[in-house]
């Protein structure tokens, strides 16, 4: 293992912003593995440090393949990990839609270009990502559909679903779609949670990556076997938002199947006490988003269902 500082950045009230990676192996640049692009992002980081103790050991033990580099980066956005904050401490930008980045730009349009200068060209991308709404999801995998690679390749990951999203406008400045604009293979691990540490989701989503590596040639690794994953299209699955805002109480947990009609959670008002709400599925399926805050507003989302 190589450890090395991919991109630095001075600043006049803190020491400076070292990315840091970790390289293992040698040759083609076949796997990069990015974590914690977001200050909330705990978990990602945490998968990726796991990550890093894995690649460590096959490495050790000469199951790296000759002529394979694996780079993983556990945390891109530590600045405002340390300080609490989702996006960049200073202006509140994501870094995650900066992409390919501007050495000229903004500090996080920086960050992503000194970023992305570092890990284009490899044969694979994997983020660990998070999702924008607050609360727990399904450890899955997601790919942008750009027509770049075929979505059975999600199947490698052994994980339940695999779930195929059509590029929006805002995605087009995100990693995960740039790669695959400079022909990186790229997806997104989902790992359940983000500001806590799931220790079981973290298993799961360590060797859902080792799987993958091994299935493409580039390590040799024993894991437990995966599931025979369904892909889905991101666009046959059912948000379902509150009607009222008060004080939110999930009845359902992820992964659990429901049935057209039942409650998935209720909506209280803050001060009395009465239910306002009750958040009912209005369609069956397996419950693969669960909001996790005591608060919420009206018509945000609370619950997915893939169909």
């Amino acid at each position: 293992m190589k450890k090395k500082v991919l991109y630095s950045l001075k600043s006049p009230y803190r020491e400076q912003l070292d990315v840091i990676g970790f390289r293992f192996g040698h040759g083609k640049k076949s796997a990069a593995i990015v974590g914690a692009m977001r200050g909330n992002e705990v978990q990602q980081m945490y998968v990726c440090s796991r990550m890093v103790q894995e690649l460590k050991k096959l490495e050790a033990n000469g199951r790296i393949a000759e002529d394979c580099e694996i780079m993983v980066i556990p945390c891109v956005n530590y600045y405002s990990m340390n300080i609490g904050k989702r996006f960049w401490a200073m202006d509140n930008t994501d870094i995650n839609r900066m992409f390919p980045g501007y050495d000229q730009g903004e500090t996080t349009q920086r960050i992503a270009d000194g970023l992305f200068s570092k890990i284009q060209g490899y044969e694979y991308g994997i983020q660990l990502a998070s999702f924008y709404q607050v609360g727990n999801f399904l450890p899955h995998v997601k790919m942008m559909d750009t027509g770049f690679i075929s979505p059975e390749i999600m199947k490698d990951f052994g994980l339940q679903f695999g779930i195929l999203r059509k590029p929006r406008p805002y995605d087009t400045t995100t990693l995960n779609y740039n790669w695959q604009v400079w022909e990186t293979k790229a997806f997104s691990v989902y790992a359940n949670a983000t500001d806590d540490i799931d220790e079981n989701a973290a298993d799961e989503a360590v060797y859902a990556i080792l799987r993958f590596l091994d299935k493409q040639g580039i390590i040799s690794a024993n894991t437990p076997p995966g599931y025979i994953t369904k892909i889905i299209d991101e666009r046959k699955t059912k948000q379902i938002r509150s009607e009222a805002s008060g004080i939110f109480k999930s009845l359902i947990e992820i992964g659990k199947r429901v049935e057209r009609g039942d409650i998935l959670g209720t909506i209280s008002d803050p001060f009395e006490g009465e239910v306002v709400s009750e958040i009912r599925s209005p369609v069956y399926g397996t419950v693969y988003f669960e909001y996790h805050d005591p608060l919420i507003n009206s018509n945000t989302v609370c619950f997915k269902i893939i169909k």
